[in-house]
């Protein structure tokens, strides 16, 4: 495949933080993930798509937030120690965790918002595997409560986390079923 657009659709995959190095990301390919999520498609320019990086400390307060989450909101009788301290590292193990928020403006039907706001996930994706840097989509449970500490206004929902960070994975061919199984013509 001779095209880079469609070779990085193609290959762009999940990438978790076992595979992450301990090299930084810049700001400069931070903000170039999220231009490239700023040029997603949306409907009348709601452009519902709102973010939130965090880096460094900001890890460690995700991270902390995340385990009290987990603490207070898991009963008693699902709860482990373990689970509670995988939730901070989670965090702490990536360079950059991104909040993923959409921003319901009321101008459109909610899932034009959240297909709107996927449609610029996965324009991060795809610019961050052109830069070489892997990360993946986390949508634990957890997210529902993050509002507050988000700052979030009444109208907005975060829908998940983008981890982040330089990897040494090898790259894989993709795993896909044919597109001739989810494909119907009528000439």
């Amino acid at each position: 495949m001779s095209n880079e657009v469609l070779k990085a659709i193609q290959y762009r995959r999940t990438v978790n933080q076992n595979s992450f190095t301990d090299q930084d990301i810049s700001k400069e390919d931070i903000v170039t993930i999220l231009e490239a999520a700023n040029a997603a498609p949306t409907h009348k320019r709601t452009q519902p798509w709102r973010f939130v990086v965090f880096q460094k400390e900001g890890l460690n307060r995700l991270g902390a937030e995340l385990a009290r989450i987990y603490k207070t909101t898991t009963p008693a009788e699902k709860y482990t120690e373990v689970a509670e301290q995988n939730m901070a590292k989670k965090a702490t193990m990536s360079k950059v965790a991104i909040a993923i928020i959409v921003n319901y403006t009321g101008d459109v039907p909610e899932w034009e918002e959240l297909a709107a706001t996927a449609c610029a996930v996965q324009n991060m994706w795809l610019a961050a595997h052109s830069l070489g840097i892997g990360g993946y989509w986390a949508t634990p449970g957890l997210i529902n409560h993050l509002g507050p500490f988000l700052d979030l206004a009444g109208n907005q929902k975060c829908v998940g986390l983008f981890y982040l960070g330089h990897h040494e994975s090898e790259a894989r061919e993709p795993v896909r079923s044919p597109i001739e199984e989810k494909v119907r013509w009528e000439d």
